[in-house]
């Protein structure tokens, strides 16, 4: 028997007991292939994780408030709505679209929100529905005129972002403002878990991290695919136990200035946190996900493969406008008012968030926690420089610059890895 013979008469023996045991390859397997991808232009969220960390040692040389419990809690409240916004839009930028309305759709909602509760007296939970319900509206009116009419969705986009601001005007009144006054509302951005539940939270972290990992795995071996091993899935518990517990360990500890102490992890990390989760597993580990990525990568194709693309793109724009709503909230609790400008200067931050994280503007490549990681990138530049007493024009300037260069990152990258020309 000839070698040709012998090769195609038995499978390669490694291959072979990879495909028995059900594994894809052991850890240095895994190690190599992932660094071959990154070598390829595949890089994900690897240049925005390596520019935070990057940012915490410079601003914490220069500066001696940075790197402080209560700085490092003021960071997480200011960057909420940002990653919100960011993870928002990661469902129409997947699509290859965008949305420029998302910042001014937050504020108009939260405009007739306030207007609803303070002026006509309407009950906040009422009140806060009503202020949803336009969002989603908008939403599924964008959605409808860029998949069924067929109008680009910067065209579109940039109409609302116009029109918007006009109609926030309109319902708050020229210069004018209104207070939240829903203590419940307020709390989202002014409340704290106590000093356990910030374990509490850490543990149902890992057990819901954990539970969802060995739930993959079964589901991949009953449909006969390989696993990876299963060494990956205690080191990404090992992390987030890490990581996590040093962030709880920090913002345990008291950070008042006063002899009232001041503790805990803020309330907005766990509800940002399952916000994070919820939308990661719809675009992981649904059928509504894998379409999301299916049209991303080459709408034609997936048209002729049976997907409904006109859905799609209708459900992205509903999710992205409703999620804007819940970024606007955060937004103005953190205010504790809203006002006629509400939402106007952060849907720009919040495109620059989901680029600078490794989300690609060409559509089909990225995740909701790039978006999350960019936004704390942004998040950080912002708050660096504010501790600086630097003028508003160099953070402009320092933003700007970043986002272009996440840009040509991403455009180097598929240049690399044969995606074709930007």
């Amino acid at each position: 028997m000839t070698t040709t013979e012998r090769t195609a008469a038995s499978p390669d023996p490694v291959a072979s007991d990879l495909i028995g045991s059900g594994v894809e390859g052991g850890l240095g397997e895994q190690l190599s292939s992932w660094w071959q991808r990154v070598r390829g232009g595949e890089m994900g969220a690897l240049p925005a994780i390596a520019g935070l960390i990057f940012l915490a040692i410079l601003f914490g040389s220069l500066s001696p408030y940075f790197l402080t419990p209560i700085n490092f809690a003021n960071l997480m409240n200011q960057s909420a709505a940002l990653v919100v916004l960011g993870m928002a839009l990661v469902f129409v930028l997947l699509l290859g679209e965008i949305d420029l309305s998302a910042g001014v759709t937050g504020g108009v909602s939260m405009a007739a929100f306030v207007v609803l509760n303070v002026k006509g007296g309407v009950p906040w939970p009422l009140a806060l529905a009503a202020g949803f319900a336009v969002g989603i509206a908008t939403g599924a009116l964008i959605g409808f005129l860029v998949a069924r009419v067929g109008i680009p969705s910067f065209v579109v986009t940039l109409g609302l972002f116009l029109g918007y601001q006009g109609l926030a005007l309109l319902i708050i009144g020229a210069g004018g403002l209104y207070p939240i006054n829903a203590p419940e509302v307020i709390a989202l951005q002014n409340g704290r878990l106590p000093v356990w539940g910030g374990w509490v939270m850490l543990a149902v972290m890992l057990l819901i991290s954990a539970a969802t990992s060995f739930w993959d795995r079964r589901r991949r071996t009953r449909a006969g695919v390989p696993n990876r091993t299963i060494s990956l899935v205690w080191i990404k518990l090992a992390v987030i136990a890490v990581l996590g517990g040093a962030a709880v360990a920090i913002l345990n500890l008291n950070r008042s200035q006063s002899v009232i102490p001041i503790e805990g992890v803020p309330l907005i990390v766990p509800v940002v946190l399952a916000i994070l989760w919820i939308g990661t597993f719809a675009l992981d580990r649904t059928r509504f996900g894998r379409y999301v990525y299916a049209i991303g990568g080459n709408a034609e194709a997936a048209r002729r493969s049976g997907i409904k693309v006109r859905w799609i793109k209708w459900w992205c724009f509903v999710i992205c406008s409703g999620l804007a709503v819940v970024a606007g909230l955060f937004a103005q609790a953190r205010i504790g008012s809203v006002d006629g400008a509400a939402g106007r200067d952060i849907v720009l931050s919040g495109v620059a968030a989901a680029v600078v994280g490794g989300v690609s503007l060409f559509g089909g490549r990225g995740r909701l926690v790039h978006a999350a990681i960019g936004a704390l990138v942004i998040a950080v530049i912002i708050n660096g420089l504010a501790l600086l007493r630097l003028e508003a024009g160099i953070n402009l300037l320092v933003t700007g610059g970043v986002l272009i260069l996440a840009a040509t990152v991403d455009a180097l990258s598929r240049l690399r890895s044969g995606g074709g020309r930007a």
